[in-house]
């Protein structure tokens, strides 16, 4: 592995967003990443759609009466453009901490209201490399947000000189989406997660679920996993209270954050409950050549001429077949090949 760095720190960021105000939590996220580079953090995963907060009223309240509340939602999703209003400033934090970030966010298309519940990934040097879009918005999800595609499926390339791709939630129950990204390189990956373990028929079995899950794609990848979870916070239970009624349903707390090696040893963590934290690690990509002498899913124990994986990797969203996020040199690569023609 070529490598800038072998040894660096990541973290989780085990926190709740200021819920449905769009403004505030990016503040909070920048203090967040400002927090994690004076730790000499390098790597900062954020929980599922930590902007603007995870919709827990979708599990709450009948569809009917969640009209107003899915149009505000969407109001305060943020449109991922590069340097654009909503980015410009997790950009620019990021920029002067050089702490990279994985940032769970509700998607908002530029000039619509079609959402995704996507990751952003921006290096520490303030590029966004991309955003991965979740492929199957799970239940009643699908209320808000639209099926992601294969183009957003992918690893990228980091400064440190390693491969960071995630998947958020449930997603990460699909083996083939795990599949995909190990195949292409991965090196970390960013477990998002909103407070599973809140919410009701959950509080016994969320945890544990989210742990296998977690462990099973260390050890199957080969790979050091940031797992990042919100809490549910007063500020979630009491806008849902006041625009849409008294519920049962969702509590306060939750939330399960962690760093786990290859080999399903916690580095940190498990972190749980209304206490805001990075839960920091150290992680050490020297030690990954050790794990893939026992097992290497990428390499030697595939087997691909009896296990044979391929996934559809072309964009399908309008907004994705324009590249909108180059990596480092592509723009030097299209321009000298187009003086080629």
């Amino acid at each position: 592995m070529s490598a800038k760095l072998t040894k660096f720190k990541v973290a989780a960021a085990h926190a709740a967003p200021v819920f449905m105000n769009k403004a505030a939590t990016t503040k909070k996220a920048i203090r967040l990443i400002e927090e994690a580079g004076a730790a000499a953090v390098k790597v900062l995963v954020f929980p599922e759609t930590f902007i603007p907060g995870y919709p827990y009223f979708i599990e709450c309240y009948p569809p009917i009466t969640q009209a107003g509340a899915l149009a505000k939602y969407a109001e305060e999703s943020v449109v991922v453009e590069p340097n654009g209003d909503d980015m410009a400033g997790i950009q620019d934090a990021c920029r002067r901490t050089g702490v990279a970030v994985s940032l769970g966010v509700s998607e908002r298309v530029a000039g619509g209201h079609t959402l995704f519940n996507t990751q952003v990934t921006v290096d520490s040097d303030g590029t966004i490399l991309g955003v991965h879009r979740k492929l199957q918005p799970t239940y009643v999800e699908r209320m808000v947000w639209a099926q992601g595609d294969g183009s957003t499926l992918r690893n990228f390339p980091l400064s440190l000189g390693c491969n960071l791709g995630g998947l958020a939630c449930w997603e990460n129950t699909m083996n083939g989406a795990r599949q995909a990204l190990l195949t292409q390189g991965q090196h970390i990956h960013a477990g998002a997660w909103p407070a599973l373990s809140t919410m009701r028929g959950f509080e016994a079995v969320a945890d544990a679920q989210i742990e296998a899950l977690m462990k099973a794609h260390a050890l199957t990848a080969q790979v050091f996993v940031v797992t990042a979870s919100n809490y549910v916070d007063e500020t979630c239970l009491d806008w849902m209270r006041e625009n849409l009624g008294e519920q049962d349903f969702v509590k306060l707390g939750g939330g399960w954050s962690s760093v786990i090696h290859p080999f399903c040893a916690f580095l940190a963590g498990p972190h749980t409950g209304a206490e805001e934290k990075l839960v920091q690690a150290e992680v050490d990509l020297e030690q990954l050549g050790v794990v893939k002498v026992w097992i290497d899913a990428a390499g030697h124990y595939q087997r691909p001429e009896i296990l044979q994986f391929s996934f559809d990797a072309r964009p399908h969203w309008a907004d994705e077949k324009v590249n909108k996020f180059k990596l480092k040199g592509e723009e030097a690569r299209e321009e000298d090949a187009e003086a080629k023609v």
